[in-house]
């Protein structure tokens, strides 16, 4: 279909609900068409799709203690016209929670991040896109000076460098941005560096301007997002800015999701709480320059995507269980208001594929 994209949408659901479902969209005009769902994960809170087109990923957030059962990766192939999704199989994630997932660029390895025990691990991805055993695995210690949300390391997100040399965990609870250099033939992780953050600023999840040379952190916990400077050479990063997210006197808040726009000009960060995005000019040299705090269009948006063409933005706003799209315009009003909606039941993630 011309200008048509397709997405999946994945939640809080139990394993005997939807949990995954699937949709077109029109880059023209923002609206959406549901195309199936898949029952039989618990707890998809996080999914990706695989560059081919043919195979998707999803977390199930579970620990060893609330379910009995740690964390599992499930890879489900797909296809789009007719719509039909299928499991191929699930592998377990290394720890409990699994929270995020990361395609490197050969399409051959995942990156899992366990929010619960604060580990990350890599698994293969083999040539029928089911997941191989796990090759890699690291555990982080420590804590942070939040006593309530840090009490342990807490591993939100694995982004790969442009050069697919290196994997940087960012852990919320220790207040590190950890560096690995990945092994590309093996599946391998080795310790490499780290950043500090600020203390109690908890970075979650990160976005790599096109250029290579500067990622974006944004930082859960003191609604901030932090400029770095990254060095491919030696794999080093260093904080040169940081910006807050709210306006002054914004309710109790904590930030959510991040992603930089295809021309590199714009940065967008979601606020849970405030129920806004932080809309960002990029300049020349990568920092950040505040333009508007505009509404999300939703309850507690925990993720958002960029649509293919640039006209619109898609929300989950899981607490009020929709997807909603956000027109994206420049200048003073920079994201408009709601041009459609659907509802996903504790909507937490969408990718486009």
């Amino acid at each position: 279909m011309t200008n048509h994209s397709f997405f999946f949408v994945g939640g809080y659901a139990a394993v005997d609900q939807p949990g995954i479902y699937a949709f077109t969209f029109d880059e023209q005009t923002g609206a959406m068409e549901p195309c199936g769902a898949f029952t039989g994960i618990a707890r998809p809170s996080f999914g990706v799709a695989h560059p081919d087109r043919r195979w998707l990923y999803a977390v199930s957030e579970t620990s060893e203690v609330d379910d009995g059962a740690s964390g599992s990766v499930w890879a489900l192939g797909f296809e789009r016209e007719p719509f039909a999704i299928r499991a191929v199989n699930h592998q377990p994630s290394g720890g409990d929670w699994p929270c995020h997932l990361e395609i490197d660029a050969t399409g051959k390895w995942l990156f899992v991040s366990n929010y619960g025990t604060g580990s990350a691990s890599v698994l293969p991805i083999l040539p029928d896109g089911a997941l191989g055993e796990m090759t890699a695995l690291v555990q982080h210690r420590g804590s942070g000076v939040n006593p309530e949300r840090q009490e342990g390391p807490h591993a939100h997100s694995v982004t790969l460098a442009p050069d697919n040399c290196f994997a940087i965990v960012a852990d919320l609870g220790i207040d590190q941005l950890v560096i690995y250099r990945f092994d590309v033939a093996r599946g391998n992780l080795d310790p490499h560096g780290q950043m500090h953050t600020r203390p109690g600023a908890g970075p979650r999840h990160l976005a790599f301007h096109p250029n290579g040379r500067i990622v974006y952190a944004a930082n859960e916990l003191d609604n901030t997002v932090s400029v770095c400077e990254y060095d491919a050479a030696i794999g080093a990063l260093r904080e040169i800015q940081t910006l807050d997210t709210l306006p002054p006197g914004a309710p109790e808040n904590t930030v959510a999701d991040i992603h930089i726009s295809a021309s590199a000009r714009r940065l967008y960060v979601s606020n849970r709480g405030h129920n806004s995005v932080a809309v960002y000019e990029v300049g020349v040299d990568g920092r950040l320059t505040r333009l508007a705090i505009p509404s999300c269009g939703g309850d507690w948006p925990r993720n958002f995507a960029l649509a293919p063409g640039g006209r619109f933005m898609l929300v989950a706003n899981q607490y009020s269980g929709d997807v909603s799209v956000l027109p994206l315009h420049v200048g003073a009003e920079e994201v408009g208001a709601p041009v459609a909606r659907v509802a996903v039941p504790q909507a937490a993630w969408v990718r486009f594929v």
